[in-house]
């Protein structure tokens, strides 16, 4: 359902969340494959854990050529630490071949290539193309899809449907900001549970807020 966001100061909201959590984009790997697999390996997982996963994988398999050759038990070894480890090691491998055998070693930047990896949704393809091509997306995490509801920028029941919502209402120049403004707030500030709402500096824009007063 599409929410009227017409009230809304989004470019206050961003740069607020932003100013608040005093912490720049995090983007841990340099190329596009090893932020693809790193993010792959990040879903229900801590960022130190994706990491130290990360960084322990690509420092033997640093690109898709070798990742396709490795051997699967020494790759579930090296990612242990990420949840779902089997399912991401078997995924990972076999995106590697498909990048080698169909894009010649290059990460597709399109959405519908991107999701046809293995381990890939539409949340990745978008962290993706944000953080490992610059191009404008939006990633809707559990974060993102809590407090863009919370605010009144949509009223969603599931990520997609927020991803989707969002992109008809926010202007494009704003997409690749929200996923790191709202996360790192969500971790900080707008709790799942107990949001920390005396401390919140967009309180006047937030339909959550306005129904507790």
């Amino acid at each position: 359902m599409k929410k009227n966001t017409e009230n809304k100061d989004i470019k206050f909201i961003l740069e607020a969340m932003a100013k608040s959590i005093d912490s720049p984009p995090t983007v841990l790997f340099p190329n596009s494959f090893q932020v693809l697999i790193s993010t792959i390996l990040s879903a229900r997982t801590k960022d130190v854990s994706t990491a130290r996963a990360s960084k322990k994988l690509f420092a033997c398999f640093p690109d898709a050529e070798s990742l396709s050759k490795a051997k699967l038990s020494k790759v579930k070894q090296l990612v242990k630490g990420c949840g779902f480890y089997n399912e991401k090691a078997k995924n990972i491998i076999n995106s590697a071949k498909i990048i080698i055998k169909e894009y010649n070693g290059q990460v597709p930047s399109k959405t519908t290539e991107l999701v046809k990896l293995p381990g890939v949704g539409k949340k990745t393809a978008a962290c993706v193309r944000c953080y490992a091509f610059g191009l404008d997306d939006i990633c809707v995490d559990t974060h993102v899809h809590r407090i863009s509801n919370r605010l009144g920028l949509v009223n969603t029941k599931e990520p997609e449907q927020t991803q989707k919502e969002l992109k008809k209402t926010i202007p494009k120049k704003y997409w690749k900001q929200i996923n790191h403004a709202m996360v790192k707030f969500g971790q900080k500030v707008c709790l799942p549970r107990k949001p920390r709402c005396g401390q919140c500096p967009v309180a006047k824009e937030c339909d959550y807020f306005g129904k507790l007063g």
